[in-house]
């Protein structure tokens, strides 16, 4: 790498990448150094937030429609 692509700021698929290692708890150290130095915390905060509520919203439907087919 070079400097200029040290300095560029992360991309959203780089950041979308990121806060879906760090949920499943397998962000390299390579990558989350390159987070902390090219990364803004706003926009990881927003990423991860979303994520979370895609997720709860994904098992709420899920146990919804499980239960939905025991009662039937």
């Amino acid at each position: 790498m070079n400097r200029d692509e040290d300095q560029k700021p992360l991309s959203f698929l780089e950041m979308l990448q990121s806060v879906l290692a760090a949920a499943l708890g397998v962000q390299s150290g390579k990558n989350r150094s390159r987070d902390f130095s090219r990364g803004k915390p706003a926009h990881f905060i927003l990423l991860g937030v979303g994520f979370t509520s895609l997720f709860v919203l994904l098992l709420l439907g899920l146990v919804k429609l499980i239960l939905h087919l025991a009662a039937s």
